[in-house]
């Protein structure tokens, strides 16, 4: 028998699991839903365009979205070893120092989670991107600080956890294959407990994993309260009316869901960026030959490879949206592929005043749950993106784009005021980093420990009280570092 089960591979878990072996706490079992990450195009960051959306993601979406045009808006989730982290584009940023220190929990001021910071950025050695494409590098020049940080206005090509040109994420960086014990295909139902005590889980397929020691659950914030209400803690009138037996009333799993809304700018025209129009057709036949020989060409970018910091009504003050910039034609209708070059540059609102909720939809673990980010609910957040899109539109005329600049095609420039609003709640969409639904204050203590549970702990993404001002991988993975340091203290 095992000391601890570390449920789910990502980002969080991985590190977590690592982590507790590493400081001598005891023996780990983790456990992946999906298959494992070793798959060519998981490791090739262009692959990602291809992953995105197959086996390997869970493709949930949400319910929907009452003030965004009513849609149903896609959340992709990483279903592999290494999570939403094998899925996503590796931007690294830690978020901005009171991010953390404005969730008010004792222990997670910056100061406290700074060496957690240090500690996975030994691991897992983010760089500037190295060869990004000539119009990233035209950013540099829009603003006087040309590294990118969510603690001022500035803009240029971001930094990656990537090594070798090859995707680094947690799993691959910590060696997690060698360092535990680690199941894949091992979809979790729900807990076993021994009184209050967890000691264990149940497989969708029935069979049984049991631990001395204790359960962090490190799935996510879809699939974190997911696996905490189907074992009986959660808003107990809910969990009755499925049929589930309630152990901890606690209203507060699967509230607070946010994310960072986000919207759009297509631009096109020939020269421009990558695409697959016929003057690049000759550079495309050769990219995967030029990938496997140097790690370089368009195989080796990110997609998302650098973008801007600022304040979107132009204010002096820090920044209050991030830019992801994207220099590769992307469709705004139609097919998919088209015969085009462009690129694309987004507003996403860095602190969204917007909440929503996660609920079951039944007690099967197979099936979705139902994910209500409340996108745009609160106007602010439509005010923000609307005013950040006018001003990202003058900031990229400054940038150093030279004879490769194109029009904006969609929504077009002419697209402003009311209009833009119109635009925005008929097409944001957020930038794949839900948060919150677990935490810290609510449900779980400032340990990371579930209130009114024994030897059971939630380290992912899902104990944010707020999303940090930033892509959301790194602070996932100082969260799975710190969990292991205060689990490995309340065990011994």
């Amino acid at each position: 028998m095992k000391d601890f089960l570390v449920i789910g591979a990502g980002s969080a878990g991985c590190i977590m699991a690592a982590e507790l072996v590493r400081r001598g706490a005891g023996s780990v079992i983790l456990l992946e839903a999906g298959p494992s990450d070793r798959h060519p195009l998981v490791q090739t960051p262009m692959g990602l365009i291809w992953v995105m959306g197959s086996k390997r993601d869970w493709r949930f979406t949400t319910t929907p979205q009452e003030a965004a045009g009513n849609r149903e808006i896609k959340v992709p989730r990483g279903r592999m070893v290494g999570g939403s982290g094998s899925i996503n584009s590796m931007a690294w940023f830690r978020g901005r120092r009171d991010d953390f220190d404005t969730w008010n929990v004792k222990g997670w001021r910056y100061e406290d989670i700074a060496p957690a910071f240090d500690a996975v950025e030994a691991a897992l050695k983010p760089k500037r991107l190295a060869k990004p494409h000539c119009l990233t590098e035209g950013l540099s020049s829009v603003f006087a600080n040309s590294t990118p940080t969510p603690e001022s206005e500035s803009s240029g090509v971001f930094a990656y956890n990537l090594v070798k040109g090859r995707r680094n994420s947690a799993a691959r960086a910590m060696n997690i294959g060698q360092q535990v014990e680690l199941r894949t295909g091992a979809h979790v139902d729900r807990l076993i407990w021994n009184g209050d005590k967890a000691v264990g889980a149940v497989l969708v397929d029935g069979s049984e994993i049991r631990v001395s020691k204790g359960v962090v659950l490190s799935a996510g914030s879809v699939a974190s309260p997911g696996i905490l209400m189907r074992s009986g803690v959660g808003p107990k009138d809910d969990l009755a009316n499925l049929g589930i037996d309630c152990r901890v009333d606690a209203p507060d799993v699967g509230e607070n869901l946010h994310d960072h809304p986000g919207v759009g700018l297509h631009f096109e025209g020939a020269g421009s960026g990558y695409g697959l129009e016929a003057a690049q057709w000759v550079n495309w036949a050769l990219a995967p030959l030029k990938y496997a020989l140097s790690r370089q060409g368009p195989f080796a970018s990110p997609t998302v490879e650098g973008g801007m910091f600022f304040n979107a009504r132009g204010e002096d003050q820090a920044p209050d949206v991030q830019s992801h910039f994207i220099p590769f034609h992307l469709a705004h209708k139609g097919h998919r592929f088209q015969m085009k070059s462009g690129y694309f540059a987004d507003v996403c609102v860095c602190r969204p005043k917007s909440r929503g909720r996660l609920r079951l939809a039944t007690k099967d673990a197979k099936a979705a749950p139902l994910i209500d980010l409340g996108l745009l609910r609160d106007p602010d957040d439509l005010d923000t993106l609307a005013a950040g899109v006018e001003r990202l539109r003058e900031l990229l005329k400054s940038a150093n784009f030279g004879t490769r600049r194109a029009p904006e095609v969609f929504p077009s420039k002419a697209v402003t005021g009311d209009a833009l609003k119109e635009h925005i709640r008929a097409n944001c969409g957020t930038a794949y980093h839900p948060v919150g639904t677990v935490r810290l204050g609510g449900p779980i203590s400032e340990r990371l420990s579930v209130k009114r549970t024994q030897n059971l702990w939630v380290a992912d993404a899902s104990v944010m009280p707020a999303i940090t001002s930033a892509n959301t991988n790194a602070p996932s993975m100082m969260i799975g570092w710190k969990g292991a340091e205060f689990i490995a203290e309340d065990a011994a």
